[in-house]
């Protein structure tokens, strides 16, 4: 019998995936989906009439939620396609440091700081913009797929 007492492991995971398949058929517009590896918003979905070899056909476009780059696919209405799992968290702004990182706060009281401001730069000043004023109490949206995170909304709570 081999001696295995020398494995290691640097790493372990939850065992939940970033995504889960689904029919193409079963999407809808307004909801996620991987697209050339990213993740989505359905934008825009035709489906074509069955053609001479027997599938239907549905046409894709969508958002990259981090990138706002716009990806299309065709997808045979029967296969099954990669669905991002996509979760959205609310998280209080306590600062912006020097080098465009957040300081945010969950509804536990837990700090985090490994988010960068957003690329968008309109939202960038609104959220820089509430944060000069004393009495606001700014919440910040995270969306979070495969991976990655990004703020893509604020609001003041005041």
């Amino acid at each position: 019998m081999e001696d295995h007492d020398d494995q290691h492991f640097d790493q372990a995971v939850s065992g939940a995936s970033t995504t889960y398949p689904m029919q193409c058929s079963a999407l809808r517009k307004n909801g996620f989906v991987m697209l050339k590896g990213r993740p989505c918003k359905i934008v825009e979905m035709t489906t074509s009439k069955t053609g001479k070899h027997g599938h239907a056909k549905v046409h894709l476009v969508g958002i990259d939620i981090f990138t706002s780059k716009k990806y299309e696919d065709l997808c045979p209405s029967t296969h099954n396609i990669d669905v991002p799992n996509v979760n959205r968290s609310d998280y209080q702004l306590l600062d912006i440091s020097d080098d465009n990182f957040v300081s945010l706060m969950d509804d536990k009281g837990d700090i985090r700081d490994d988010l960068r401001m957003p690329a968008d730069e309109e939202l960038a000043k609104k959220i820089t913009d509430d944060l000069k004023k004393s009495d606001a109490n700014i919440i910040l949206t995270v969306l979070s797929a495969v991976g990655e995170e990004a703020i893509i909304a604020c609001k003041n709570s005041n």
